[in-house]
């Protein structure tokens, strides 16, 4: 009876959704639970073969989906994949802007072209997404829900991902700004914001001997990692991240709209406090048990 409570509560079944970037990874994650819930799909993604293997699973939930494989960035792919949708849907309830990603990098080292990249892909096609979709979520007269994907890095000063998070910040506002203009629509407009997380997108921002050097550490070690960082202990798994997206599509959050939801396990609340190990504790920068072990006579241990 619970889940029958809730299930109304949340008023999903029968929808249509778009997913930016809903192939793999979290986006996948996103589509099944939006799909489990009985919603339709409209989902694009520049990966082939996990767009196609995510709508076959939805299919066989007994979804109605639509894909289409192209970059986010491409504004000619974009504008032709809202036309199609347009054509296919009779409605769109819900929109979700995934797609995004960077590598870490100063901005000294950063071309033209990965300063471009990053803007376009982190905030760019946001805009484009959100003003093609904003008609397509006026036609029921029942207003909507669009999540953008934004980041912890746009709300900290991220050296080595400023471009990013520059872009990033920009879509948080940008969502918000939306939420007030579309405010009459009902269409509301919020953002969620990850941080680390155990994803193929988390670990290509790294450069190729941070991988590695990861991958050599014991088990032990990896973890503590995260226990050190995180205040929950561990990293925010998919499932997390489609959680909040069901409550943020859902009528449990009809009056929430322009904000944004941290799913980072604390992270953000800690502002840089960290759980160091050695007795040192919850301190932002290490003490005597921490760096007794890291330093001698002034030297890395």
């Amino acid at each position: 009876m619970v889940n029958g409570f809730l299930d109304g509560r949340a008023n999903l079944d029968g929808k249509v959704a778009a997913i930016i970037g809903g192939g793999g990874g979290i986006g996948a994650g996103i589509a099944l639970a939006l799909a489990r819930a009985g919603v339709d799909l409209a989902l694009a993604d520049k990966e082939e073969t996990p767009l196609g293997t995510t709508a076959q699973a939805a299919r066989q939930m007994g979804r109605t989906v639509i894909t289409d494989a192209f970059d986010a960035t491409d504004e000619a792919a974009l504008d032709a994949f809202y036309d199609r949708l347009a054509g296919q849907f009779p409605r769109l309830d819900i929109l979700v802007n995934v797609a995004g990603g960077t590598r870490r990098q100063c901005l000294d080292a950063a071309s033209r072209e990965d300063i471009r990249r990053d803007i376009a892909l982190n905030y760019g096609y946001v805009v484009q997404s959100v003003q093609r979709a904003t008609p397509l979520l006026r036609r029921s007269g029942e207003g909507g829900s669009i999540i953008n994907f934004t980041t912890i890095e746009a709300h900290r000063g991220a050296a080595s991902f400023a471009v990013y998070a520059g872009a990033k910040a920009a879509t948080t506002n940008f969502s918000r700004a939306m939420a007030v203009e579309l405010g009459k629509d009902k269409i509301r407009v919020n953002c969620i914001a990850p941080d680390t997380t155990p994803s193929q997108g988390n670990m290509a921002a790294m450069p190729p001997d941070f991988a590695e050097g990861f991958a050599r550490l014991a088990p032990a070690a990896r973890s503590r990692g995260m226990e050190m960082y995180i205040p929950r202990g561990e990293q925010p798994p998919v499932g997390a991240l489609a959680d909040a997206v069901l409550f943020l599509a859902s009528d449990m959050a009809a009056f929430v709209s322009g904000q944004t939801l941290h799913v980072d396990g604390g992270t953000m609340a800690a502002a840089g406090f960290l759980d160091w190990p050695f007795g040192d504790g919850f301190v932002p920068t290490p003490l005597a048990g921490t760096l007794g072990r890291l330093y001698r006579d002034g030297d890395p241990a």
